[in-house]
């Protein structure tokens, strides 16, 4: 697809856009930002594996996590990767139930970050609801609406009627009961959960910067509080399973939500194009433990 793309690209158009030096170091900048969010993605998922006394070494973690990124890039969502990630640490741990649990769990903490996030980007900049009244009562919307249903999830899931009704020790009962287990222990360990919070906290903060600075690399005038309010958005947006890795729904939320700011649509198309070739180069790192397979079984065991 990228190489039906640059096909299409004229060199003229090109060089009327013009070379700017900086420009690569801001490229530079998301892209070292995005491999550091893989580690701190692989961070958050080790707390998690911590509460569910199932814990792994970092290093697999991180490859694993490298290997579902590149899995991700060519399947509709994360789900695809998120797949993998559980299939190869069963593999050494032999206790499919937790793992897959434990990607839950963890993926069920981006539906609260995200959204504080994007309350605290509008709060901390009150013009955004002048500037863009559509865009910000839109992200505010979804913000809460992601907490509702984060809320309804979790409530469910903790009820000790939930487990009664629908746990078990045979089958897809186990995972259930591995979710509910879960939350029983972030519940009585505030601490554990407060470790894997920040975690997720650093985490996104850390792809929000990369997005921030994806903008600079085009020259986009965009500031830190309005990505801060609606890239969030945006990243909830993009892992509905509509797309192949979010393709065509990521840029039209971008051009929506940067349309007030005078970012012309194709800027906004273009910047959700960058980001997706940084994550797509950054995942190129994972291609080599995707194709290797898992290795790390006895590791995995022993940790």
């Amino acid at each position: 697809m990228v190489t039906w793309l640059a096909t299409r690209v004229r060199l003229e158009q090109l060089q009327a856009v013009g070379w700017r030096p900086h420009a690569l170091f801001w490229l530079t900048g998301a892209l070292v930002l995005t491999l550091v969010g893989v580690c701190l993605s692989a961070l958050r998922w080790h707390r998690v594996l911590v509460v569910l006394e199932r814990p792994a070494p970092m290093s697999v973690l991180v490859r694993h996590y490298l290997a579902s990124l590149f899995v991700g890039n060519v399947l509709p969502s994360t789900i695809g990767g998120d797949v993998l990630r559980v299939s190869r640490l069963a593999h050494g741990s032999g206790d499919t139930p937790r793992v897959a649990a434990s990607v839950v769990l963890e993926r069920l903490t981006g539906w609260l970050v995200l959204p504080v996030l994007t309350f605290v980007g509008l709060v901390a900049n009150p013009g955004l609801r002048r500037m863009a009244p559509g865009p910000a009562g839109t992200a505010l919307a979804v913000a809460v609406a992601t907490l509702v249903l984060l809320a309804v999830v979790l409530g469910v899931a903790s009820s000790g009627g939930f487990d009664r009704a629908v746990g078990g020790d045979r089958g897809w009962r186990r995972f259930t009961s591995a979710v509910h287990l879960g939350l029983e222990r972030v519940r009585r360990a505030p601490g554990l959960a407060f470790e894997v919070l920040t975690a997720g906290f650093a985490y996104q903060l850390v792809v929000v910067l990369a997005a921030f600075l994806g903008a600079k690399a085009l020259g986009l005038s965009i500031g830190w509080t309005a990505m801060l309010a609606f890239f969030p958005v945006v990243a909830i947006v993009q892992v509905l399973p509509l797309t192949v890795s979010g393709l065509g729904t990521r840029e039209a939320a971008l051009i929506f939500f940067l349309h007030p700011f005078g970012v012309p649509d194709s800027h906004a198309f273009a910047l959700g194009l960058l980001l997706y070739m940084v994550n797509l180069a950054v995942s190129l790192v994972g291609a080599p433990a995707f194709a290797i397979g898992n290795r790390s079984g006895q590791a995995v065991a022993r940790g």
